[in-house]
């Protein structure tokens, strides 16, 4: 009985002690998905033109695809949102408004993929939606509360399909956040790059835009990627640059330097030297993977293509058939030829395991 005594008066000694430990302690709780009873409430559809009314350009949303869009309310409490959601050409033409309408004043959404905000608006890209969160004025909502939202609506990260027909990013090393533009046409071209001939671009040839800020020790200069589908006309597009631009030719601040790799062509715009555009185009490497293409077509139609498909099947089916009867041909003619000269074999005799033979007298 004493040992049972002293026992739980030990117990009781312990709990007391780490009591106090236990309460100094601070417990933290970290959500994963912000709690916040956000609901759909009203919808609206309107044409483009209508943009320029939440911050859009009509003319900008028109090069990346966009015909009208869509005016959403999501409503917490008594606090009212709008969300626009404007369907773009495709996930990299959305992709390229989310570019081109952030700015370094915004900063990416933790946890959410393709996601940044600013003092008065968040941006996102969706597959091939383009959406804006349109932060109400002094309103009481919470960063968490509005952080709520942005997954309520796109979630934290967009399909893997979408993602994977990104341009691939800009080289991270010195890259001002914010300042990555994606383009894809003229007038775009023209706004980001308003001192550079975007005629040479060649955007009828297919080109693709990349433009980044990078910071060189305390010098800022612009860098520049432009695909093309193909190498020969990366080479015809290079020339012509080097021709009217007169690049890597020293011409003092007016120097333009650029290199061409393959399909691409990375130019250093406002630099401030050789030594720093160097260092920046070292940055941007190229790696080439080869794949099968099927034959050239030629200029057939689409009808005399589907006719040779199927004069190739039946043609392959013929050629199945006419094997089979051949083969049974054979058979029978090796057979009768061994029954002929070979009486000894059975293959001359197939029928003989068939029969049974009584011999009766």
């Amino acid at each position: 009985m004493k040992r049972v005594v002293s026992a739980f008066a030990l117990l009781l000694l312990t709990l007391s002690a780490a009591r106090p430990l236990s309460c100094a302690q601070d417990v933290s709780v970290i959500p994963l998905v912000p709690a916040a009873n956000w609901r759909f409430a009203a919808s609206q559809g309107l044409g483009v033109d209508e943009i320029q009314k939440y911050g859009g350009d009509p003319t900008v949303e028109r090069e990346y695809g966009v015909k009208s869009f869509e005016l959403r309310t999501y409503q917490l409490d008594r606090v009212r949102v709008e969300v626009i959601l404007e369907p773009a050409a495709d996930a990299s033409a959305a992709y390229g408004l989310l570019t081109y309408y952030q700015n370094e004043s915004m900063h990416p959404e933790k946890a959410i993929q393709l996601a940044m905000t600013g003092p008065e608006v968040s941006l996102m890209a969706r597959g091939r939606s383009f959406i804006r969160f349109l932060r109400p004025k002094d309103s009481q909502l919470s960063a968490n509360e509005f952080r709520a939202l942005l997954i309520f609506v796109g979630g934290t990260r967009p399909a893997g399909d979408s993602v994977a027909n990104l341009p691939s990013p800009l080289p991270f090393s010195g890259l001002i956040p914010g300042s990555e533009k994606y383009i894809i046409g003229p007038e775009v071209a023209r706004r980001v790059l308003p001192n550079f001939r975007t005629d040479l671009l060649g955007f009828d040839q297919g080109a693709e835009i990349q433009v980044g800020e990078y910071l060189v020790g305390s010098s800022r200069s612009t860098m520049m990627e432009v695909s093309y589908p193909t190498p020969q006309i990366a080479r015809l597009r290079f020339g012509a640059m080097s021709d009217l631009l007169g690049l890597n030719q020293d011409r003092g601040a007016n120097t333009l330097y650029a290199r061409r790799e393959g399909s691409f062509i990375f130019l250093a715009l406002k630099a401030n030297n050789k030594a720093a555009a160097m260092k920046l185009l070292d940055q941007f490497k190229v790696t080439q993977q080869l794949s099968w293409d099927e034959k050239y077509p030629g200029d057939k139609t689409i009808g005399m293509q589907l006719f040779e498909l199927i004069m190739g099947n039946v043609f392959l089916t013929l050629l199945l058939a006419g094997g089979g009867i051949a083969g049974g041909v054979l058979i029978v003619v090796s057979q009768r030829i061994t029954a002929r000269y070979l009486p000894a074999w059975e293959w001359g005799h197939p029928e003989a395991d068939r029969l049974i033979r009584l011999n009766l007298q």
